[in-house]
């Protein structure tokens, strides 16, 4: 789908909340939002209330790799803007109030750190982020471009940041970054306004350079109660320093072979430090390390080490929790607006956020009691809480009898040309069902919902476990036969199915492992290979299997390592596999030898080789020579027939793009109104699906079939046959496909015997309800979900009566796609506004499900609710220029006294 269209994704989470592995977490400065990025890549934005309640909203995706660190991006308040960075480079800044992506970049070097800075020049603000991670020095990005204007750098022992702390200066116009390099020495840099203006790539050299002896430094950070403080956390002990001449005022090892990770000043004389297991202590600092105290400064050059200051607090002692897979991630925020909360935030594993506020007091008896938790969640459990559960995609066919959760579905693709939907489940079955109808039975209320085994399905059986990945060929390329599914399972097999029939037609048993790719090669292979289909698996092998012939013709099965990426040199014969640990290994497709095995730079070279565009055709044909050296000096038959067929193919092509230009038809729209895309967060997760609406093609289809329809004023039999024909073409499925399709069931095979009677007796019934029209449906399932239900009751029960709209059961998750692809998906927890939510805790008002689902519609930031007007201002004008448009059923368009009901109302 086009950047530039009107693209609404609507999403169906399943009942099974997205894997959310914390890897950094940050609150934004009013405390109503808590920001957590997850090592897959994902970030999830959670609502935050006075009383702190925390309920995640929305999910952000755009990221290809791990969160490394997130900052605020603003000093605004108007403008609630974060940034983002991957540990492949990426840098992203959203706009938290709608997830929306403004700006994304991407460079060469992974950050680990970022620091928000904001300066003065007149009477302008400007935002900068100071940047840190796996290179030796500073970056200064602008906090709106994204761009890199200038760095701080080292002259003496350059060497990878650490970690980094900004302290402000009241008194004079410098500010000051003071840094602790990985082999502990502590670099500081003056940042004037003349150096916050440079725009240049001049670099800014340090002031100071010194060695405190700091290895496996964790986190660095200014007392702002004191101004004369720095603590740094190492691995193995913490340690105070004065901010003046950095002088060491105390040194604490940490206690019981315990790691500490981090730690940050909780008031003048308290700070606070949290170790890897996820246990937090607050300490009382020495009167040494206080400047109001007449001790301060007096162990200044005493090297003693083993004191121990008195603990005032434990917190988050996890001995008694479940064990988790990887260190949570703890931070501390202090609000500087009211309510003035000291939050310890922790995240963990199992995307569980948990807070404690920290109290002022100190206890009359310390170590008495640990200090307990003010509010705990994860996403799973955000999601067990939901009345109604929240719907996936096809549950209403996966509820086994006496079992409370669906089987899961493990892959999917969706064909539009047939409107029909693909879902491989955790038992080995696949499901092909209508995709709109589908949604429209998870999402509206109807008569569907009565109905056991709607809507209309085939179960294909065949997979003895879990379906790990399913393709339909003909979707990509029209040389394949537009009959054939392939899927692949955690059984080792490859199975191709008849989609119009449900039978199986070969099963493939070549691999050692679970099939984990399937993928089609590309055009300009050679004709053999052109009709086969590319597996993965999880032995480390790659196949390449032929639908036409039925069998095997290559299996690379030799790598050391799992497969990360397969490429294609076509033109050598090449297939190009590239491995975890680097290496590259080139197999001939049509001799199946190993032609070389390469790592390092030259492994990465044959890669991006394989990404470059394929040279012109004049050139290729001027070069026939060089290529017939080439293809005989590698003995490679299939390159010696490209060679040898080469000027008839471009030959053929012409010809064909000739022909196909004279026909003169209409040009076809090649966007499909509605698009099913399946996304997993990680590679355990069942499927979750996104349904797309594109606006403008939904538009054009409905434009598309009325003017294939007949004029009524000039109705003949034989204009009549010509128009039911073009309308069968349009909006239907295919004959051929309605032909098999009829002798589907509503029930599946292993439903009781007593049901076999009603299905006979409704036979003749499966046709009208299978002869759907799929652009229609498209639209009164997006029109459906894009009104404001609760509004207006009298507009509600026009649209449920008159124009057959359905009522949603449950509150839609709708999404923002903006920049670059960057999507924003809201959770289905994210169902209550705070403002409604408030509202009736003061007027002490249950909220209906209406409030929820209508109002909390509009309710979620202005470009969505910009994007939803627009939608439904266009599709409802275009409905209304229509004959005879609406969504109630056959009985309803056949009554006399309106027939263009859609454009009475």
């Amino acid at each position: 789908m086009s950047g530039n269209n009107l693209v609404l994704p609507i999403v169906l989470w399943g009942r099974t909340a997205p894997t959310h592995c914390i890897s950094s977490l940050l609150v934004m400065d009013d405390f109503s939002t808590i920001i957590t990025g997850c090592h897959d890549g994902q970030i999830c934005l959670w609502d935050m209330t006075p009383e702190l309640g925390i309920c995640p909203r929305a999910m952000l995706f755009g990221h290809t790799a791990s969160i490394t660190c997130l900052s605020k991006a603003s000093a605004c308040s108007d403008k609630q803007y974060i940034v983002s960075a991957s540990e492949s480079g990426e840098m992203c800044l959203w706009d938290v109030n709608d997830g929306r992506c403004i700006e994304f970049t991407k460079l060469a070097c992974a950050h680990t750190g970022i620091q928000f800075y904001q300066f003065t020049i007149g009477t302008q603000r400007e935002g900068r982020l100071l940047c840190n991670g796996h290179y030796p020095e500073i970056l200064v990005v602008d906090a709106t471009s994204l761009e890199v204007l200038y760095s701080l750098v080292s002259k003496i022992s350059p060497d990878w940041i650490s970690s980094m702390s900004i302290i402000r200066s009241h008194r004079t116009q410098e500010d000051t970054v003071v840094a602790v390099s990985v082999t502990g020495i502590l670099k500081v840099w003056i940042i004037t306004a003349e150096v916050s203006r440079m725009q240049d790539l001049d670099p800014v050299f340090e002031e100071e350079s010194k060695p405190i002896y700091c290895q496996g430094c964790q986190s660095i950070s200014f007392c702002t109660f004191t101004q004369s403080s720095l603590l740094v956390v190492c691995s193995k002990y913490w340690r105070v320093f004065d901010a003046g001449d950095y002088s060491l005022l105390c040194s604490v090892p940490s206690d019981n072979d315990q790691a500490w990770t981090g730690g940050e000043f909780i008031a003048a004389d308290k700070v606070i430090i949290w170790t890897e297991d996820g246990c937090s202590y607050i300490y009382k600092l020495p009167a040494s390390c206080l400047p109001a105290s007449e001790h301060f400064r007096s162990d200044v050059g005493k090297t003693k080490e083993g004191s121990i200051p008195p603990l005032v607090y434990s917190i988050a002692n996890r001995s008694d929790k479940q064990l988790l897979i990887c260190p949570p991630v703890t931070r501390f925020f202090f609000g500087r607006r009211e309510p003035f909360h000291k939050l310890l935030i922790q995240g963990d594993s199992a995307g569980r956020l948990s807070l404690w506020s920290i109290p002022d007091t100190s206890p009359l008896q310390p170590l008495s009691t640990a200090l307990q938790v003010s509010s705990t969640i994860s996403l799973q459990e955000a999601f067990d809480k939901l009345t109604p559960v929240s719907a996936g995609i096809i549950d209403q066919l996966s509820v086994l009898p006496g079992k409370d959760e669906p089987i899961k579905v493990t892959a999917s693709v969706y064909i539009p040309s047939q409107g029909r939907l693909v879902c491989g489940r955790e038992d080995g079955s696949i499901i092909l069902v209508p995709a709109t109808q589908t949604a429209i039975v998870q999402l509206l209320q109807g008569e569907h919902m009565l109905r056991r085994g709607w809507p209309p399905h085939r179960t294909l059986r065949g997979h003895r476990n879990k379906v790990t990945c399913v393709l339909y060929p003909y979707q990509i390329s029209p040389r394949y036969d537009q009959r054939s599914l392939v899927s692949g399972g955690v059984d080792f097999s490859v199975i191709v199915w008849d989609i119009f029939t449900g039978e199986m037609k070969h099963i493939f048993c070549v691999h050692g492992g679970e099939i984990t790719q399937l993928i089609i090669p590309p055009e300009n292979c050679s004709t053999r290979v052109q009709h086969c289909v590319c597996s993965v698996a999880s032995d480390h092998s790659v196949g390449l299997l032929s639908l036409r012939e039925r069998k095997c013709i290559m299996l690379a099965s030799r790598h050391l390592f799992p497969i990360q990426v397969i490429k294609w040199r076509p033109a050598d014969d090449y297939l190009v596999v590239g491995c975890s640990d680097g290496s590259v290994y080139v197999w001939q497709m049509d001799t199946g030898a190993l032609d070389r095995c390469v790592m390092g730079i030259t492994a990465v070279e044959i890669l991006n080789a394989c990404d470059e565009l394929a040279p012109a055709t004049v050139d290729a044909l001027s070069h026939s020579a060089v290529n017939l050296k080439q293809a005989m000096t590698r003995r490679s038959l299939a390159a010696l027939k490209n060679m040898a067929q080469h000027k008839l193919q471009t030959l053929a092509t012409n010809l064909l793009a000739a022909d196909n230009a004279d026909k003169g038809n209409l040009p076809k729209y090649s966007h499909n109104a509605l698009v099913v895309q399946a996304m997993k967060t990680n590679l355990t997760d069942p499927d979750m699906h996104v349904l797309f609406f594109d606006v403008e093609a939904v538009i054009i289809q409905l434009l598309t079939e009325e003017a294939q329809r007949p004029n009524p004023t000039l109705v003949s039999p034989e204009t009549l046959q010509k128009s039911q024909a073009g309308a069968d073409k349009g909006g239907l499925f295919q004959t051929e496909t309605m032909k098999e399709t009829i002798k589907e069931h509503l029930l599946d095979e292993d439903e009781e015997e007593e049901e076999e009677m009603r299905r006979r007796e409704e036979k003749s019934k499966s046709l009208s309800l299978l002869e759907y029209n799929l652009t229609m449906d498209t639209a009164k399932l997006f029109m459906s979900c894009l009104h404001a239900w609760g509004l207006n009751e009298q507009l509600d029960g026009i649209c449920l009566e008159r124009l057959g709209m359905l009522r949603p059961h449950c509150p839609i998750s709708f999404g923002l796609i903006s920049r670059g692809g960057h999507m924003s998906l809201m959770l289905p927890t994210f169902k209550v506004p705070v403002c409604l939510l408030s509202l009736s805790l003061a007027t002490g008002r249950k909220l209906t499900l209406s409030d929820i689902v209508g109002k909390g519609t509009y309710g979620v930031s202005r470009a969505v609710t910009t994007q939803h007007l627009l939608s439904v201002i266009s599709l409802a004008n275009t409905l209304m220029g229509m004959t005879n448009a609406t969504f109630v059923g056959e009985h309803m368009k056949k009554a006399p006294n309106n027939p263009a009901g859609m454009a009475g109302e």
